[in-house]
């Protein structure tokens, strides 16, 4: 699958049934690859009901009307956001497809008024690592207490 002229990326509520399906993949996909698995509800919860303008928004990626593709701006404080939940779907991956959701969030939070993006991965997820320091965003000293999260990073907007 590779994104064409069919591809959107749209705001859209998280807790309509396909962001919440894109967020059970996205779960699974961590509670597979994470050493110690991934529990959504501990510590670090993603609460969809928080993920509505002007605090949050949720995006969700489709290739042909199916979503194939989700992520979340979350406002921290003052001028800073942070992008949490970014997933592909396998089938779309090494398409360019996760850059394209994260221009679009950072579209969003620069739109918002935040100056700054964080976000935070875990040690086994080496291409999103990657990604991230392509586009831009430098390792910093850890912003959070969450369980999962082995690397912090931050990008001025």
């Amino acid at each position: 699958m590779s994104p064409s002229t069919d591809l959107t990326i749209n705001v859209e509520p998280a807790t309509q049934v396909d962001s919440q399906w894109c967020l059970l993949q996205y779960y699974k996909e961590l509670a597979a690859r994470f050493d110690e698995g991934f529990d959504p509800d501990l510590k670090n919860k993603f609460d969809p009901a928080e993920m509505e303008p002007p605090h949050g928004w949720f995006v969700i990626a489709r290739l042909a009307d199916k979503p194939v593709a989700c992520g979340a701006v979350m406002q921290l404080s003052g001028q800073s956001c942070e992008i949490k939940r970014l997933w592909v779907a396998s089938n779309a991956r090494g398409t360019g497809l996760g850059t394209k959701v994260m221009d679009h969030l950072e579209d969003i939070a620069r739109r918002a008024g935040f100056k700054k993006a964080k976000l935070d991965t875990n040690r086994t997820l080496d291409e999103a690592k990657a990604m991230y320091e392509k586009l831009g965003y430098l390792e910093i000293a850890p912003y959070n207490d969450n369980p999962y999260a082995d690397h912090w990073f931050e990008k001025t907007l």
